[in-house]
């Protein structure tokens, strides 16, 4: 029985589909029966663009076992990235710069303060 459930993720982003690059502003995201692969269950994720109609779309499949390190792949080729892109003026809890989208960045804080 598939259970229809649905993460949805707002991205600033592009993806390369059928007819070239395309920019992205959503991936649905699913554990569920597959549309293509063999596996009996699969992570997939659609990556569209819904302020343009969602009509194309990028997507993939995944074992769990595979989306799982797929995850830990980005967390760390983003810690790296940004560690070496880093400015040395700056400290590494603040923003180097505001995000392509306009929206301002947030500073990382200590969870553990007392407000």
């Amino acid at each position: 029985m598939c259970s229809y459930i649905v993460e949805k993720a707002a991205l600033v982003g592009s993806a390369k589909g059928r007819k070239g690059w395309m920019r992205i502003d959503t991936a649905n995201v699913y554990f569920d029966h597959p549309y293509y692969s063999t596996l009996d269950h699969v992570l997939a994720i659609d990556f569209t663009n819904e302020g343009e109609g969602g009509r194309d779309r990028v997507a993939v499949e995944l074992s769990a076992d595979s989306a799982r390190a797929l995850v830990a792949r980005i967390l760390a080729a983003l810690a790296s990235g940004e560690a070496a892109h880093e400015p040395a003026h700056e400290p590494a809890n603040e923003p180097a710069h505001e995000p392509a989208d306009g929206r301002p960045g947030r500073a990382i804080t200590d969870s553990t303060a007392v407000a």
